[in-house]
Protein backbone atom coordinates (compact mmCIF):
# COMPACT_ATOMS: atom_id res chain seq x y z
CA UNK A 1 0.00 0.00 0.00
CA UNK A 2 1.11 3.15 -0.56
CA UNK A 3 -0.06 6.64 1.50
CA UNK A 4 -0.14 10.17 0.94
CA UNK A 5 -0.45 12.53 4.60
CA UNK A 6 -1.83 15.87 3.64
CA UNK A 7 -3.63 18.46 5.92
CA UNK A 8 -0.59 19.92 7.83
CA UNK A 9 -0.01 23.37 8.49
CA UNK A 10 0.78 26.47 10.66
CA UNK A 11 -1.96 26.98 13.55
CA UNK A 12 -2.31 28.96 16.41
CA UNK A 13 -2.61 27.41 19.52
CA UNK A 14 -5.90 26.18 20.47
CA UNK A 15 -6.74 26.04 16.65
CA UNK A 16 -7.51 22.70 15.02
CA UNK A 17 -6.02 20.88 12.36
CA UNK A 18 -7.23 18.08 10.08
CA UNK A 19 -4.40 15.26 8.42
CA UNK A 20 -5.70 12.80 5.73
CA UNK A 21 -3.76 9.86 5.26
CA UNK A 22 -4.67 8.98 1.29
CA UNK A 23 -3.93 4.93 0.55
CA UNK A 24 -4.02 3.34 -2.44
CA UNK A 25 -2.57 0.04 -4.36
CA UNK A 26 -4.09 -2.81 -1.68
CA UNK A 27 -7.02 -3.68 0.19
CA UNK A 28 -7.11 -0.45 2.74
CA UNK A 29 -9.31 -1.87 5.37
CA UNK A 30 -7.59 -4.94 5.95
CA UNK A 31 -4.90 -2.22 7.76
CA UNK A 32 -4.55 -1.25 11.18
CA UNK A 33 -3.93 2.50 10.45
CA UNK A 34 -1.27 4.47 13.04
CA UNK A 35 -0.20 8.04 13.20
CA UNK A 36 3.03 8.81 14.90
CA UNK A 37 4.96 12.27 14.69
CA UNK A 38 8.18 13.49 15.48
CA UNK A 39 9.02 16.68 16.99
CA UNK A 40 12.73 18.15 16.04
CA UNK A 41 15.39 16.97 18.09
CA UNK A 42 13.29 14.21 18.97
CA UNK A 43 12.47 10.47 18.43
CA UNK A 44 9.40 9.27 16.31
CA UNK A 45 6.51 8.99 18.81
CA UNK A 46 2.73 6.85 18.84
CA UNK A 47 0.25 9.19 18.45
CA UNK A 48 -3.27 7.09 17.65
CA UNK A 49 -4.41 3.91 16.12
CA UNK A 50 -7.59 2.94 14.86
CA UNK A 51 -7.72 -0.74 14.28
CA UNK A 52 -9.90 -2.30 11.29
CA UNK A 53 -12.98 -3.06 13.07
CA UNK A 54 -12.45 0.88 14.57
CA UNK A 55 -11.46 0.14 18.25
CA UNK A 56 -9.13 3.40 18.83
CA UNK A 57 -6.47 4.06 20.75
CA UNK A 58 -4.29 7.32 21.39
CA UNK A 59 -0.81 8.65 23.30
CA UNK A 60 -1.86 10.06 26.52
CA UNK A 61 -0.62 13.64 25.53
CA UNK A 62 -3.44 13.69 23.15
CA UNK A 63 -6.77 12.04 24.23
CA UNK A 64 -9.27 14.23 24.53
CA UNK A 65 -7.87 16.65 21.67
CA UNK A 66 -6.85 14.09 18.36
CA UNK A 67 -9.73 11.49 16.78
CA UNK A 68 -8.52 9.22 14.75
CA UNK A 69 -10.58 8.13 11.98
CA UNK A 70 -10.98 6.12 8.75
CA UNK A 71 -13.41 5.44 5.58
CA UNK A 72 -12.96 2.39 4.32
CA UNK A 73 -14.92 3.48 0.95
CA UNK A 74 -12.53 6.27 0.43
CA UNK A 75 -9.62 4.38 1.41
CA UNK A 76 -8.13 7.42 3.40
CA UNK A 77 -7.77 7.59 7.21
CA UNK A 78 -7.90 11.03 9.29
CA UNK A 79 -6.45 12.58 12.48
CA UNK A 80 -8.97 15.44 13.97
CA UNK A 81 -6.92 17.57 15.96
CA UNK A 82 -7.86 20.24 18.23
CA UNK A 83 -6.84 22.30 20.98
CA UNK A 84 -3.75 22.43 19.54
CA UNK A 85 -0.10 23.05 21.95
CA UNK A 86 2.76 24.17 21.20
CA UNK A 87 3.96 20.54 21.86
CA UNK A 88 1.83 19.26 18.98
CA UNK A 89 4.33 20.75 17.01
CA UNK A 90 6.06 18.13 14.09
CA UNK A 91 5.92 16.01 11.76
CA UNK A 92 3.06 13.91 11.35
CA UNK A 93 3.49 10.33 9.71
CA UNK A 94 1.10 7.90 8.93
CA UNK A 95 1.40 4.42 8.89
CA UNK A 96 -0.54 1.47 7.67
CA UNK A 97 0.18 -1.82 9.43
CA UNK A 98 -0.71 -5.67 8.63
CA UNK A 99 0.37 -9.25 7.83
CA UNK A 100 1.90 -8.08 4.47
CA UNK A 101 4.17 -5.55 6.42
CA UNK A 102 4.11 -2.00 7.90
CA UNK A 103 3.68 0.73 5.32
CA UNK A 104 4.96 4.58 6.06
CA UNK A 105 3.32 7.89 4.17
CA UNK A 106 5.77 10.42 3.98
CA UNK A 107 5.23 12.93 6.61
CA UNK A 108 2.86 16.41 6.73
CA UNK A 109 4.07 19.24 8.67
CA UNK A 110 2.67 20.59 11.62
CA UNK A 111 3.62 23.76 13.57
CA UNK A 112 1.99 25.29 16.36
CA UNK A 113 2.82 28.97 16.77
CA UNK A 114 1.55 32.39 17.82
Amino acid sequence: VQLQASGGGLVQPGGSLRLSCAASGSIFSSYVLDWYRQAPGKQREFVARIATGGTTNYAESVKGRFTISRDNARNTGYLQMNSLKLEDTAVYYCNAVSIRGSFWGQGTEVTVSS
